[in-house]
């Protein structure tokens, strides 16, 4: 058995310190990108989506993405993979895809709802619903990925 530090341990105050607050921040930036969303869609007039319970959800389920979808922890030194699989891709790079367009997707979403909320364009209620499935998948593609690599790497420091 092998034993590895855990590398937490090993920082120092500051950059613990600066590590929560880069989360903090990561997580205020889903959370900003959750009620551009919200806001956009609460425009239609669609009761359930346009309460202040829905808002704060989206709000929340944006920090979760964000908070744990960007700063995934490094993948295991030596992961078990099948030759196909070494030629495609690892696991790890399937993990890094996943939080990157996930990521991708979310900010998009969040993009195209301050466009149209600042120009004051009225959308489809289609295309807004499609807003707000893009944000959302992308939201969860997020917080699987995230933990996805830290299921991976609490498993890789027992082992």
């Amino acid at each position: 058995m092998i034993m590895r530090t855990d590398p937490w341990n090993t920082r120092s105050t500051v950059s613990r310190w600066a590590h929560v607050f880069e989360r903090s921040g990561l997580a205020l930036a889903g959370g900003s990108c959750g009620l551009f969303v919200a806001a956009q869609v609460a425009r239609t007039n669609i009761d359930l989506l346009g309460s202040g319970g829905a808002i704060l959800a989206m709000m929340v389920y944006g920090a979760a993405g964000f908070y744990l979808g960007i700063d995934l922890p490094p993948p295991p030194p030596h992961p078990v993979e099948l030759p196909l699989r070494r030629m495609l891709a690892s696991r790890a790079d399937a993990v890094e895809l996943l939080s990157a367009a996930g990521t991708f997707l979310a900010a998009t979403a969040a993009v195209v709802s301050v466009s149209a909320i600042i120009l004051d364009e009225a959308g489809s209620a289609t295309g807004t619903f499609l807003i707000g499935c893009s944000w959302a998948i992308g939201a969860t593609m997020q917080i699987g990925a995230g933990i996805i690599a830290r299921l991976r790497a609490d498993t890789s420091t027992t082992s």
